[in-house]
């Protein structure tokens, strides 16, 4: 069965797919105008973005889900991590119930639940070492406490784009290469969440899943008509490992020609199981839910019935982290462990070294 999104965000082909979706077009003409107005108001300088002493660097997308903010975000903090530039990174904490206490991780010790933080901020937490994690809504009072607390050298803005409050001095706009830039609409019709002008605002695009710097080519003639003097970079998901209940690691290949069950919530579920052909998996089911779904026990139930003729349930990083609460050790289960990868890597960071000197320079 097909999920709604799925259906909603492609292109009409027939006269009854238009007129399903034809009530949301008014409402996303409402949401364009209003997008606009917003944007027009900070570019006007109506309402003032804040500014942290220290470099920001935002990494968003102009979509709903999907483009690999997050991977991208602990890449970024690795990478200069690795270049000696302490970072923090700022997430709203998307589905999080909220709590007072802002720290995710101190960068030494997970503070706050999946529950409490949200899923991707706790992802994170989870996989970054030395790299404190906050959440709320207020981006530039955390940045505050994070400098008072870590001394960190700059923040990363976990999908940031939109969030126009806090001044960024980098803006990286992912877009997924898979995508047709010109059979997307607004929400709620579609998964642009800004009019494909605002794309001028980026600093850099990077196009994901692209299995070789080459392989873009229509689509970055369409993005450098709309932003002629933005760079273009280029990545792809690598699959790194798999990871058990008990967060033990384990060789791709130990799942190389298994029946294999595929279980996502996530944004883009056919690429999840894309990646998992091509780890020479063989899918035999698969079970889709929403993204940032909290699975329940009788969902879980289901989905271990299901299940029953594959050698493995396979499922991505994200999922493990809800399942794992529900008691999961008596399953075959295992986590696929995904990192985004830059070809371009040094030019990639060179560039973002450059911002860090240069305000370095100013102070001096």
């Amino acid at each position: 069965m097909r999920r709604i999104d799925q259906f909603l965000y492609q292109k009409e082909t027939s006269f009854l797919q238009r007129a399903l979706v034809f009530p949301l077009y008014l409402p996303s003409i409402f949401y364009g105008w209003a997008i606009r107005l917003w944007v027009l108001y900070y570019s006007l300088g109506i309402k003032k973005a804040k500014r942290l002493p220290c470099p920001v660097i935002s990494v968003g997308n102009i979509t709903v889900g999907g483009t690999g903010k997050t991977p991208l975000a602990m890449a970024l903090a690795k990478g200069l991590r690795d270049r000696g530039i302490s970072v923090a990174i700022l997430s709203r904490g998307y589905k999080g119930i909220g709590t007072s206490q802002p720290v995710v991780s101190d960068g030494k010790n997970i503070l706050l639940s999946p529950e409490e933080s949200g899923d991707e901020p706790f992802l994170m937490a989870k996989t970054l070492q030395s790299v404190p994690v906050l959440v709320g809504k207020d981006r530039y009072l955390n940045g505050q406490t994070a400098l008072q607390r870590f001394g960190v050298q700059g923040f990363l803005l976990d999908d940031g784009y939109q969030y126009l409050p806090l001044h960024r001095d980098l803006d990286i706009l992912l877009i997924d290469s898979e995508r047709d830039l010109e059979d997307l609409h607004l929400l709620p019709r579609g998964i642009l969440r800004e009019p494909l002008s605002h794309l001028q605002r980026a600093d850099f695009f990077l196009l994901t899943k692209m299995e070789h710097p080459g392989a873009g080519q229509p689509l970055e003639e369409k993005l450098r008509h709309i932003h002629p003097s933005a760079q273009i970079f280029h990545s792809h998901y690598e699959p790194v490992g798999l990871i058990g209940p008990d967060e033990g690691w384990e060789d791709l290949h130990s799942l190389k020609g298994k029946k294999v069950f595929a279980l996502s919530g996530i944004a883009n579920p056919s690429s999840f199981t894309s990646i998992l052909m091509k780890c020479g998996m063989e899918i035999v089911g698969e079970a889709i839910f929403p993204d940032h779904h909290a699975y329940t026990m009788k969902e879980l139930a289901s989905i271990e019935e299901k299940s029953r003729g594959a050698d493995w349930l396979v499922t991505t990083e994200k999922d493990m982290l809800k399942l794992r609460f529900l008691g999961i050790r008596h399953l075959r289960i295992r986590a696929l462990h995904i990192e985004i990868k830059i070809w371009e890597e040094e030019g990639f960071f060179r560039r973002i070294m450059q911002l860090f000197q240069a305000k370095e320079e100013r102070k001096g």
